[in-house]
């Protein structure tokens, strides 16, 4: 669990809490197919080496898949092993935009896609379903929300999401009431104890509303933390603190919502 920034901290001046915003987005596949015996196993088999490469040349990363949910950018082929700079870059911009558009984010989502029985393969797609169910479900009670993704994958951990999104106070109730069936129905199985993990960014409910300067703190704090598994240039390159292995990923990395991305973005500018 994260800790959370208490009251007491001073103040952020606007200069530690500006995020990058200027960078060109896009990746390409980085390796060779994978059988689909192999993609099917969610892993490598033993002995496998694949060689890491940060390559960052195409369309934006944010663009919608042309082939329905998951689509060309979520190839078995593609496979990484951490963000990329264009990637930070990419979810730092995202992140301080949903906040200029009134959608900043209040919750953090881990989900454990591999304790949920959900292939390495099936990541991707796993969790543009639930982002999915997840959006719908607010503009149910006529509410927009915005969100990013970040995908991992670690020794003991397994592959698994952190999900950073706005939800409103009084909708957490009926978010946490559903999200454990929304896994049954992505994965088609029981669900299964601490597979998911959900909690409010800077520890209570509102403080985006109550305390703006606190919960733009803690959510600097926690966007550091889902950023950990960047490479070193990006770390380099945008001074980040916490750096830790972000482990073979198949597909696609990372993702926010459109209405962040980088054609929202630009739009407004």
């Amino acid at each position: 669990m994260l800790a959370t920034v208490s009251s007491q901290q001073p103040r952020a001046r606007d200069d530690d809490l500006k995020l990058h915003r200027s960078a060109a987005f896009g990746e390409v596949s980085i390796a060779p197919c994978l059988s689909q015996e192999l993609v099917n196993m969610g892993s490598l088999p033993p002995g496998s080496v694949v060689a890491p490469n940060y390559i960052t040349i195409g369309g934006p990363a944010d663009l919608p898949p042309t082939t329905g949910r998951g689509g060309a950018r979520n190839l078995a082929c593609r496979l990484s092993y951490a963000l990329t700079p264009a990637q930070v870059a990419n979810l730092t911009a995202g992140a301080a935009y949903a906040a200029d558009i009134g959608l900043p984010f209040t919750r953090m989502i881990t989900i454990h896609w591999r304790a949920a029985g959900v292939a390495l393969a099936d990541m991707a797609r796993a969790t543009g379903r639930f982002v999915d169910l997840l959006a719908k479900t607010l503009a149910r009670h006529g509410v927009k929300t915005a969100w990013l993704w970040v995908h991992e994958n670690g020794d003991g951990k397994g592959w698994h999401c952190h999900l950073l999104a706005y939800v409103p106070g009084n909708l957490v109730p009926v978010v946490a009431r559903l999200q454990r069936g929304w896994l049954r129905r992505i994965t088609g199985r029981p669900y299964k104890a601490k597979a998911i993990y959900s909690e409010p960014i800077g520890g209570r409910l509102g403080l985006e509303v109550s305390n703006p300067p606190l919960h733009a703190i803690n959510l600097k704090t926690v966007l550091g933390y889902v950023l950990k598994g960047a490479s070193p240039e990006a770390a380099l390159r945008f001074a980040l603190e916490r750096l830790e292995p972000g482990g073979l990923v198949i597909g696609k990395r990372c993702g926010t919502s459109q209405n962040i991305g980088s054609a929202a973005r630009k739009a407004s500018a």
